[in-house]
């Protein structure tokens, strides 16, 4: 889960609304200090953070609309203020000319280069024509790396090894680059306020004239996120904020307000090391992570990557009809195994995140997972698709073949079984969403109605 801490002090901010009896000024007071806290311990913004707290207080005044409880009302304020801290809604790069052209500018060490292989993956996945440029000539492992990225993704690289002119290697190329959909200029790390760099980052952006102008932000820069961002604007009029190691850090707070200096928006969040992890910033579903009320929509948009709408029907109708065997199971590990781990699934699903399962256990049931895969690889085509006729003997023999423990089958038997009684407390409903209400009808994110 991005910024853990963050999230559980909010979680538990917001906790104290769904157990209190009455909803006054003094319950109100508590809990902006509570997110102020939170937020300053997170490094963001001084006066920011007062300015956002002033407005949830302001608005927790009013009566509440008819139809929704005064706690609703609450919880939806604090919501919808994180949410408009944080941009209010998503700015998804669009490629609408040949060639859109995006440089990445950033301090030492924020990540720009492994930034600049994730959006060429993500765009990649788009069906775009991509290039990655290399004018980092400052750091000698600059040309390697991102030609062993562009490798790994399966884009056309260009770079000078040994130029030390970033204009030149950027010339050199230029006539070439309408062949491409996008192109990505990966700059030399630099310090914002060191001139001699400053002056040639100032070039290279004269010559570019690029679309987008990305800063790359790490999460755990602290404070000096907004001086820093308000230098590279200065030099470059930066178009978009991308936060990286997100996952990583218990700070962020400051990273995340760089946007506040350079009134540009965050365009995309870094959530893992993968080429895979980059998403696009929607601010509405990571407040909802932020505060246990899940994130549906990325999980599905993940989900859609690895598995076909078609195979998804076809899962879920077997789950409603009570007809789920293992081999359903197994594919569904495939899938899972694909989006990502499972912590950081657990963080999408609604409800989920306020649950605060220990970071332990969930390390123990993705490792798990892996047994169970080895185990069902053991297995016969009936006992994958009739896990009942699995006696003892067959354990036993499940057990020598795979090299699992006879105690982790059966644990995987035991899932199983579960899994069947949802199935038939399910049976009859049409769909999944129909279904979940028999479990009672609460609040996105468990804060109960």
């Amino acid at each position: 889960m991005v910024l853990e801490k963050l999230s559980d002090s909010l979680k538990n901010s917001l906790k104290k609304i769904a157990g209190s009896v009455f909803i006054d000024e003094k319950l109100i007071n508590e809990l902006v200090k509570d997110i102020q806290r939170a937020l300053l311990q997170s490094d963001t913004n001084v006066q920011l953070v007062f300015n956002l707290t002033k407005q949830i207080k302001e608005r927790a005044k009013e009566s509440a609309p008819p139809g929704i409880t005064k706690r609703e009302h609450l919880v939806t304020i604090v919501y919808e203020e994180l949410t408009n801290f944080l941009g209010k809604e998503e700015h998804e790069i669009k490629i609408t000319k040949k060639p859109t052209q995006i440089m990445l500018v950033g301090l030492f060490g924020s990540g720009k280069t492994t930034t600049a292989g994730k959006l060429a993956k993500f765009y990649k996945k788009r069906g775009y024509k991509i290039a990655l440029i290399q004018t980092d000539t400052w750091r000698p492992a600059a040309y390697a790396q991102l030609e062993q990225l562009s490798k790994e993704v399966g884009v056309d690289f260009m770079g000078i090894k040994k130029e030390k002119d970033p204009l030149k290697i950027y010339q050199s190329y230029q006539d070439k680059l309408t062949e491409y959909d996008l192109v990505i200029v990966d700059t030399a790390g630099r310090d914002a306020l060191s001139e001699d760099l400053i002056e040639e980052l100032n070039q290279l952006n004269k010559l570019v004239k690029a679309d987008e102008r990305l800063l790359v932000i790490s999460a755990d820069i602290g404070q000096a996120a907004q001086k820093q961002a308000q230098a590279f604007h200065d030099t470059c009029k930066v178009t978009g904020v991308v936060v990286t190691k997100l996952e990583g850090t218990a700070k962020g707070g400051g990273a995340l307000s760089a946007c506040a200096v350079t009134h540009a928006p965050i365009k995309f969040i870094g959530v893992g090391e993968k080429v895979d992890d980059l998403e696009i910033f929607y601010p509405q579903r990571f407040v909802g992570r932020l505060i246990g009320m899940g994130d549906i929509e990325s999980l599905l948009e993940k989900a859609q990557e690895v598995i076909s709408q078609e195979d998804a029907q076809d899962i879920q109708e077997k789950f409603l009809k009570g007809e789920f065997n293992l081999l359903d199971l197994y594919n569904q590990m495939s899938s899972l195994k694909k989006m990502g781990s499972l912590k950081k699934i657990v963080g999408m699903i609604p409800g989920m995140g306020n649950l605060n399962l220990p970071k332990e256990m969930l390390e123990v049931q993705e490792g798990k997972l892996e047994y169970w895969r080895h185990a069902m690889d053991s297995m016969t085509q009936t006992e994958l698709e009739e896990p009942e006729v699995i006696s003892a003997d067959r354990i036993d023999r499940i057990s020598k073949g795979s090299g699992i423990k006879v105690s982790i089958i059966r644990e995987l038997l035991k899932q199983h079984r579960m899994s069947k009684k949802m199935a038939k407390m399910f049976k009859g409903e049409k769909d999944i969403g129909k279904a979940m209400k028999k479990f009672g009808g609460k609040m996105p994110g468990g804060i109960g109605r």
